[in-house]
């Protein structure tokens, strides 16, 4: 393959087609992986991170695109140049574009042994995969002369949509069949209950329907998130105007996933999504905390999934963090894990390394074997 190295949001939006193209082809994709989610995550948050992609070309045509950026990050030992994806935290996971992932991964790995550095830290964050595909992964590095070390970074919850409707609904606890019955009752008991799912076709002219997602805003205010300081919810300052604009982009290019629970013309609750060729990934719910019945987010959680299956969905993401919560739904808990190669001569980064295994021992993650 040859590779060359883009560092330029503008050069990269000519291969916007290309990059379409081959995300169709990635195996597992998400909506994260899309270019149309870089740019504008890029106009907000590019700060300080520079973009660094490679685009691979094999006889004069583009077959695999790894999106990576050097970004700076104050760690435990001070600032580290990190040169990763750029998903930053958003999903869960995030990897090459393009169908062959092994061989895209190998040729960034050879570019990059070969090249001057212009980081620190080569870091692959949020790899989906068992302890099989990462030693693969690894093994790829390893061919390329770097040194990897495997870690965990989360863990995410997932459904998997296989199956049926009735099978998920058989494999869930008496105890929440139950409650799912009542929590349908008692809303039923107060008005007309009614059920929306907003998923656009992509479309340059998409309406983004703006009122449904007012409604989520409103939802948010009233509920916890309304109070909320993290910054991680829709309506917090640090991100109001970026999930905005995200959000009319996403409409455009098919995804965008909103849901909505209503009783009579009141939105009681919602489920914010991005979805990309049947992988859900949930971003932010709520409900409205003065309906006098229990159970109405999970309600509204119960509706989707269901739907979800009904359209042929492959996986529902909850996200990581708060996994407790999610138990009663979740069908997987899935790692989310990182590989980082290190400069051996680098005493910064040898104590970031190690940090990172004392941290991985006292959380009961094994460190894997093959960590140098």
């Amino acid at each position: 393959m040859n590779i060359r190295e883009i560092n330029s949001l503008d050069e990269l939006e000519e291969l916007k087609p290309i990059w379409r193209e081959l995300l169709r082809q990635t195996p597992k994709a998400n909506f994260f992986q899309s270019f149309d989610w870089l740019k504008v995550y890029w106009k907000y948050s590019s700060g300080d991170q520079r973009l660094k992609t490679l685009v691979m070309e094999e006889r004069g045509s583009i077959v695999g695109i790894m999106p990576l950026v050097v970004r700076r990050e104050m760690t435990k030992v001070g600032p580290i140049r990190f040169l990763t994806y750029p998903l930053d935290y958003w999903g869960s996971f995030y990897g090459p574009i393009g169908l062959y992932s092994d061989q895209i991964l190998a040729a960034a790995f050879g570019y990059l042994s070969n090249s001057s550095q212009d980081y620190d830290v080569l870091e692959l964050r949020w790899i989906e995969g068992d302890a099989e595909i990462c030693s693969e992964i690894e093994t790829l590095f390893e061919i390329a002369n770097f040194s990897p070390q495997r870690s965990r970074l989360d863990s995410t919850a997932v459904i998997d949509l296989s199956g049926s409707w009735e099978d998920y609904l058989a494999s869930r606890t008496s105890k929440w069949r139950n409650n799912y019955r009542r929590w349908k009752r008692q809303l039923n008991e107060l008005g007309e209950v009614r059920y929306v799912r907003f998923r656009p076709e992509a479309a340059a002219d998409a309406d983004p329907r703006w009122d449904y997602y007012d409604e989520c805003l409103r939802i948010a205010a009233t509920s916890w998130q309304g109070s909320s300081t993290t910054g991680t919810t829709l309506t917090h300052e640090t991100v109001a105007s970026f999930l905005r604009e995200t959000h009319e982009v996403a409409a455009r290019c098919g995804g965008v996933d909103v849901n909505l629970l209503y009783l009579d013309d009141r939105a009681v609750a919602f489920a914010y999504n991005y979805v990309y060729q049947g992988y859900v990934y949930g971003l932010r719910v709520g409900f409205d905390p003065t309906v006098p019945a229990k159970g109405v987010g999970n309600l509204l959680y119960a509706m989707a999934i269901e739907d979800s299956f009904e359209r042929g969905d492959w996986r529902y993401d909850f996200g990581p963090r708060h996994l407790e919560c999610k138990r009663a739904l979740l069908t997987d808990v899935l790692p989310v894990s990182r590989i980082s190669c290190y400069r051996q001569w680098s005493l910064r980064q040898q104590l970031l390394r190690w940090k990172r295994q004392l941290d991985a021992r006292s959380d009961g993650v094994a460190v894997p074997a093959r960590c140098n």
